[in-house]
């Protein structure tokens, strides 16, 4: 039995993984953990790695930003597989928004409490959503770590 560890998104924890069956795997929600201003994306999935034991062989599954930490992962274990969903590999894939936020990086003078308030922002990148999804995603937003949305603002820009 293969032991998954499933990784969020930015500003979502994993009950957006409801919807999937694992039930013939051992599953390991991954939470996100307080980062230090200075990590990059590398650092945090080493520090993910070492607080839940993960190990090689193992398979992650990540949307968004957990697909990028999850390819992150992979370069440091040799992990079963990586599985992204709505995520990115290299910064080439990123979305034409990626380098706007690196040029002009308004997220720097935004208090970080204000993150969970842009849901405009939210429904623009996202899309359009069903009431029952919506509000899941504003809910897990709100119990986000602002610290945390800040520096993934800027790390997931960075990518590269």
């Amino acid at each position: 039995m293969s032991k998954v560890f499933l990784i969020a998104g930015l500003g979502a924890d994993t009950r957006v993984y409801k919807n999937i069956d694992l039930s013939d795997h051992e599953v390991v929600s991954v939470d996100w953990i307080e980062p230090d201003k200075t990590d990059t994306l590398t650092t945090y999935a080493q520090k993910l790695i070492l607080q839940y034991s993960i190990t090689p062989n193992s398979i992650i599954i990540g949307n968004s930003l957990g697909g990028m930490i999850g390819i992150e992962m992979a370069k440091l274990i040799p992990l079963e597989k990586v599985i992204q969903i709505s995520s990115i590999k290299t910064v080439d894939e990123a979305p034409w928004y990626f380098p706007l936020f690196r040029w002009l990086p308004i997220y720097k003078i935004i208090p970080g409490t204000w993150y969970k308030h842009l849901s405009f922002f939210v429904k623009f990148v996202f899309g359009k959503m069903n009431p029952d999804d919506a509000w899941l995603f504003m809910d897990m937003l709100k119990k986000s770590s602002p610290l945390f949305l800040k520096w993934a603002m800027e790390a997931g820009p960075a990518l590269g």
